[in-house]
């Protein structure tokens, strides 16, 4: 039986990014590549509707870290060593040509993940691939690690990574190994709103709002969807939130400000000014700024203002209601919808156990873990892949000096 030098369990982002600049600083060392499904990569495929959002334009780490509900303080020391500034370079110097977006965000100038996939599959040459391969037990013999298969295959490696994200048997191996797990719950989701009046508006947008759960509090783009609500600001507030949104099993009161941007007593004094400039005109044919027709009847009817209310017939009781579903709209959120190809969980192997410099174990020296395996997670803005690319990259650093 060959023994590996430096073994993979889990062929994704952080995994192969390990094994492809491992073999690129020593190709020398035998490497390997197990991964349960048919193909690797696959969420890179699908992240960012297909695009593949590689990372952030943010460089400063302790700026960068600030997007990691869990993980944070850990983070910014290990992106002093591999951050998204030396993301976009790696990249760019391997023929894959990124672009930084308005918002920050940063893909393949192809707008293709397939440009990644073909760059990790071309630099992978050289590293033994073992697909449909699922690991059921890790155990030590001596300095070396033997991994248990399901087909019966056997492996035995030097240096082993674990980057499998959530398995509930790789989850099992490690609690057998003494290691400290951190609960495991769902993180970027939306919520599902079931009022049938809101469904209805599916489809429309608003560049800045602010939603709040208790005392969570995140802002940034809304949409509404045939479920309820979606965007960005709905999934920072589900990651930040994500245990204690657990806890209340998705059941929990959403306040929205649809105008996040606006100063609420400014959009006070503009309402009744448009109102007492239109008194004859219907409440209803009076949208207020860059709102929709169909949003401003929606919120006119929340409100309680009659189809043929004029401008001039809007008391104080009914502007004070307009102004609260605007900035402080209140819904019942009755559950949670997933990405299932982009899902997200918070939890995983302690922070403590792990040697920031490194990414090993400290418990076990040639035991190393990258990815969602960690209980590292992010918002949306490709920041945990960033997370991903920098384990990946500090480790084979390590492994390759070995």
């Amino acid at each position: 039986m060959d023994i590996y030098d430096f073994l993979v369990i889990g062929g994704g982002a952080s995994g192969y990014f390990a094994a492809i600049n491992t073999k690129e600083k020593a190709p020398h060392l035998k490497i390997g590549i197990i991964e349960k499904q048919g193909k690797v990569l696959q969420k890179v495929k699908v992240s960012g509707g297909g695009r593949c959002n590689v990372t952030n334009g943010e460089t400063d780490p302790k700026i960068l870290s600030k997007n990691y509900p869990r993980g944070a303080d850990f983070l910014e020391t290990a992106f002093q060593t591999f951050g998204s500034k030396d993301t976009y370079s790696w990249f760019e110097k391997r023929g894959v040509k990124l672009k930084t977006e308005k918002d920050g965000r940063v893909f393949p100038v192809s707008d293709s993940s397939q440009s990644i996939i073909d760059c990790f599959l071309r630099l992978a040459k050289g590293v033994d691939l073992f697909l449909k391969t699922r690991v059921e037990n890790l155990e030590r013999d001596g300095e070396l690690w033997i991994i248990h298969c399901s087909d019966d295959s056997i492996f035995k490696a030097k240096r082993l990574l674990i980057a499998t994200g959530s398995d509930s048997r790789i989850w099992s191996a490690l609690h057998h190994l003494n290691f400290k797990i951190e609960p495991e719950v769902p993180s970027l989701f939306t919520f599902q709103i079931p009022e049938p009046e809101l469904h209805e508006l599916q489809g429309i947008s608003f560049p800045n709002a602010t939603v709040r759960a208790g005392k969570i509090l995140q802002n940034g783009p809304l949409l509404i969807t045939h479920w309820g609500l979606s965007g960005p600001a709905i999934l920072k507030l589900s990651a930040w939130g994500a245990y204690a949104l657990k806890e209340k099993d998705y059941q929990f009161d959403l306040e929205v400000n649809w105008l996040s941007e606006k100063d609420i007593r400014k959009v006070e004094a503009d309402l009744k000014a448009k109102f007492a400039e239109n008194p004859k005109k219907n409440v209803r044919m009076l949208p207020y700024g860059t709102l929709t027709q169909r949003f401003w009847n929606y919120i006119c009817v929340r409100s309680g203002i009659g189809e043929f209310q004029k401008g001039a017939e809007a008391g104080k009781k009914q502007i004070a209601k307009l102004l609260e579903n605007l900035t402080a709209a209140k819904y019942k959120v009755s559950g949670k919808s997933t990405f299932k190809e982009e899902f997200v969980t918070a939890g995983g192997v302690s922070l403590d156990e792990i040697h920031v410099e490194t990414f090993a174990s400290k418990q076990y020296p040639n035991l190393y873990f990258g990815g969602e395996v960690l209980n590292i997670d992010a918002i949306t803005g490709g920041f945990n892949f960033q997370a991903a690319w920098t384990a990946g990259w500090i480790i084979s650093s390590d492994v390759s000096k070995k």
